[in-house]
């Protein structure tokens, strides 16, 4: 919308909570709504209805809150890999960071049961720069043993607000001896456009020391195409909940197929999340897309075991 000559980007979360299902008492009800629309925000994925981990106020989701604060020094946090897989040539091109956190009670816990803590606490930046990290002591392993697979890495709507990431991420890397363009950062659609204007100041910085830059879960949010073409990104991910269901549904096909003639005709490769069986596989292979990732390859995988796995891939 405009005002006063000045153009504004909005959104709304919506959050929902009900009687008798969700508590008994309104101002409760409220509460628990009002989480909801919390999550609904950061997820930017419509409306959200009310579930007992979204409430920070509980013994149980305190508990994990603090924990995670100790879950970086005590070496709780993990690695996972899902690899990028050439269309055309079935080589792995490159592969994406994914977290885990190693619980020493509850058991492996997974990234959708505790970001949202930290998101809210702001604890994600310290995440990032974790997984930032470790993405770069890996390709320093890998280096040495002959494995040149480039790691991307998701960073948050918080990091595209922090105008010193790029002097951090600068450190790091220059900790690990790892080049920048070894690392590609993925941000969401919808984390760009929390503040378009200074996620493009950051992406920008970042752009300057060389670092790839990618767009995921294309689709799911609200950016425009002039505002997209001004970003400095290389890559374009196509969110899973179009590539999954493409066969039976021709609306979800239709869209994936022009997603990636739009894409190419900005000069940005494109990866499709969410294959799930060869058929899509021939699809997306079809329509030109570049490259792939989903389970019908693998699913996330220990970084300790992707070595081996890649010595079956074929």
């Amino acid at each position: 919308m405009q005002i006063d000559e000045q153009y504004v980007d909005t959104s709304a979360g919506i959050g929902i909570a009900s009687f008798p299902e969700h508590a008994q008492e309104v101002g409760q009800i409220l509460s628990y709504a009002e989480n909801a629309m919390h999550i609904s925000k950061l997820k930017k994925s419509g409306p959200v209805v009310f579930r007992p981990e979204f409430d920070m106020s509980s013994n149980v989701n305190l508990t994990l809150a603090s924990e995670l604060k100790n879950a970086i020094i005590n070496n709780q946090l993990k690695l996972f890999i899902q690899p990028k897989i050439d269309i055309k040539t079935r080589k792995v091109s490159s592969a994406e960071a994914l977290i885990r956190w190693a619980h020493p009670s509850k058991g492996m816990i997974y990234p959708d049961q505790f970001i949202p803590f930290a998101e809210q606490s702001g604890l994600i930046r310290e995440i990032s720069l974790w997984m930032i990290a470790e993405a770069a002591r890996t390709q320093a392993i890998w280096l040495l043993n002959h494995i040149n697979i480039p790691i991307a890495v998701n960073i948050s709507a918080r990091d595209l607000i922090d105008s010193d990431l790029a002097n951090k991420i600068t450190t790091i890397l220059n900790t690990h001896n790892i080049k920048s363009n070894s690392i590609t950062l993925e941000v969401t659609e919808s984390s760009i456009m929390d503040d378009p204007q200074r996620a493009k100041l950051t992406l920008l910085s970042l752009a300057n020391i060389d670092m790839k830059l990618s767009i995921d879960d294309f689709g799911t949010g609200y950016s425009s195409l002039s505002y997209l073409k001004e970003l400095p990104v290389s890559e374009l991910k196509i969110d899973k909940s179009f590539v999954m269901h493409m066969q039976q549904n021709e609306n979800d096909r239709i869209i994936v197929n022009s997603t990636i003639e739009l894409a190419h005709n900005m000069g940005l490769k494109v990866v499709a999340e969410g294959i799930e069986n060869l058929d899509t596989w021939g699809l997306l292979d079809e329509m030109g897309c570049d490259y792939g990732q989903g389970y019908y390859m693998t699913k996330p995988i220990p970084v300790t075991d992707f070595n081996s796995w890649l010595q079956t891939w074929h």
